[in-house]
């Protein structure tokens, strides 16, 4: 019988410790990635600059160009964008660093936050958008 208990409680152990790795900082990584690679020019609360660098808060562009955001992120973009009526044309860096899952975190967190209730994305939508951002560079 205290074979047995201590057989589940070895497992149960196992179970709350893979369970635990599960919930990570994973569950964070999109506003984490959004502080550290967006946040200096489209601001904390996603604002923008004003005239120089488009909002990404309340942003139409986030719906009408949904399917090139992941191309965005990862090479930047440049030339003139209309966002919420105004346009921009100030050079955006690309983060050509971040993995498929990252960029799709970052973008999630950018679609769910800012005022924005757009729909999220899968990785394997972001997966297949990147594989033709170098077809549209060229």
């Amino acid at each position: 019988m205290k074979k047995s208990r201590f057989i589940v409680g070895v497992f149960c152990l196992m179970a709350l410790t893979t369970l635990t790795q599960c919930f990570t900082d994973k569950q964070n990584q999109g506003q984490k990635l959004y502080v550290q690679h967006c946040q200096s020019c489209h601001m904390e609360d996603g604002s923008g600059l004003r005239g120089l660098i488009p909002p990404v808060a309340k942003a139409d562009y986030l719906q009408t160009h949904r399917d090139k955001l992941a191309c965005l992120i990862r090479n930047g973009a440049s030339g003139p964008m209309v966002v919420n009526g105004i346009e921009y044309n100030k050079e955006m860096p690309g983060v050509p660093t971040l993995r498929e899952d990252e960029i799709t975190n970052l973008l999630n967190y950018i679609q769910t936050n800012f005022g924005n209730n757009n729909k999220r994305y899968t990785f394997p939508e972001v997966e297949e958008m990147l594989e033709i951002c170098p077809l549209e560079h060229k």
